[in-house]
């Protein structure tokens, strides 16, 4: 059993922007993003990218807008911007929220790509370091993720990412004017070095065709590390 005598509370996430080879994260501390991001969400015209959220679809920018100055500003959860290296316009957003520093628990979670980042490197990057910054950077033991239970993309999402699923809560909100029966995931502090190897070794160059294709999934270079260990 892991001594916990000495843990001390962690830091809240602060505003330092995370570089990658694909993507830059940055928190988002002023509205300097938020025209991008409403132009990347409104290529959705289905409106399908919100489906499980609890906002949107907006109407129009202003909407859009007032709700970006309340939510993404409003101080109880850290928004991240997603900026891929190739267009350096923001084109998704991810939360680090519901922090419980004395315990050493976060969630990350209001996740919405645009239909430009969904299935990208640039989306798996982004992740990829908001979760290190969890984990490595500010000492969190425990990082959950939870989505509608029928949100199948995002389940797969989680578990492809490497986050163990935990179990169901019935009826745990209503969203929407729906029942939403939210589905618990989390990676332990235990578990991060494994994953993060994974995820070091699939974004490296030589992984990836000229054209930006995978020559190996995440979830195949990570069984491939779990074989030589």
């Amino acid at each position: 059993m892991t001594d916990l005598a000495h843990f001390e509370p962690r830091a809240l996430p602060g505003a330092e922007p995370i570089e990658g080879r694909h993507v830059r994260v940055e928190p988002i501390v002023d509205e300097r993003r938020f025209d991008e991001l409403y132009d990347a969400f409104a290529a959705d015209r289905s409106g399908r990218i919100f489906d499980y959220l609890a906002y949107g679809p907006f109407g129009d920018r202003a909407a859009f807008l007032e709700f970006a100055r309340e939510i993404y500003l409003g101080g109880a959860m850290r928004f991240h911007a997603m900026v891929p290296a190739s267009t350096g316009r923001a084109t998704g957003v991810a939360a680090l929220m519901r922090a419980d520093p004395a315990n050493g628990v976060i969630e990350i979670g209001h996740i919405c790509l645009a239909p430009s980042l969904q299935q990208t490197v640039a989306s798996t990057e982004a992740l990829f370091l908001i979760v290190r910054r969890a984990i490595d950077e500010l000492g969190y033991r425990r990082l959950e993720w939870k989505c509608d239970d029928r949100n199948l993309p995002s389940r797969r999402a989680a578990e492809r990412l490497g986050f163990r699923y935990e179990g169901t809560f019935r009826q745990h909100m209503i969203v929407k004017n729906r029942n939403r029966d939210t589905a618990w995931f989390s990676i332990l502090d235990s578990e991060w070095p494994a994953l993060r190897g994974g995820f070091e070794e699939w974004l490296e160059p030589e992984n990836f065709e000229p054209s930006g294709r995978q020559i190996r999934r995440l979830e195949d270079v990570r069984a491939a590390l779990g074989d030589r260990t």
